[in-house]
């Protein structure tokens, strides 16, 4: 993590500001920096979130995740184009928070990063060509999808401390995707990763 402070300051009007503020100090390590108006997209994608109501659907009298891929065969079966890009928008939003936030319980499902890159960025990239506003965001975020569910893991990442098994997890996806943001956390944890990954 970066020094200057995870936590939320009295001086932060909102969640919003506080993820802006930690989205652009994550950014400073990712070559190339993201846009700033990818950033603010991200903050206000954190900050709705934080709501469950903006997370979670009601369905048969309770609330529930609805599946990334019952998302998109809503957007397939959209009545018009204004329809399918509000569902591949919430489908990308989606992939983008629950890959970031919580890809250890889904990797004990058997869903991997690779399963949030391809739902994620293919709605991005379609929003790239039809949104009616913001497609220089979506074009990013479709192409660099990977690094902004790094980016966005990190800036809501936890300064204090792990335990065992969330190290070790974080070690395995350092593992699986060598990423440098992944390598500082372990790094501030006490872990040289490319020195344990070292064959003896």
């Amino acid at each position: 993590m970066h020094d200057s402070g995870a936590g939320l300051s009295l001086q932060e009007p909102s969640l919003a500001a506080y993820f802006q503020r930690r989205l652009a100090d994550c950014a400073r390590d990712i070559d190339p920096s993201p846009q700033e108006d990818t950033c603010w997209y991200l903050s206000q994608l954190l900050d709705r979130f934080g709501r469950a109501d903006s997370l979670f659907s009601w369905e048969d009298g309770s609330y529930d995740l609805r599946p990334l891929a019952l998302l998109y065969g809503d957007a397939v079966e959209a009545r018009d184009d204004r329809q399918r890009c509000l569902l591949l928008q919430q489908l990308g939003d989606m992939a983008l928070f629950l890959g970031a936030l919580f890809p250890e319980r889904y990797e004990r499902k058997g869903i991997g990063q690779d399963y949030f890159v391809g739902m994620g960025g293919s709605a991005y990239d379609y929003l790239a060509d039809n949104a009616r506003r913001g497609r220089h965001v979506f074009a990013e975020l479709s192409a660099a999808f990977a690094t902004m569910l790094e980016l966005v893991a990190d800036a809501c990442s936890s300064d204090g401390p792990a335990d065992d098994g969330d190290i070790l997890a974080l070690y395995q996806r350092w593992l699986d995707t060598r990423s440098p943001a992944l390598a500082r956390r372990l790094k501030i944890l006490g872990i040289e990763p490319e020195q344990v990954a070292r064959p003896q």
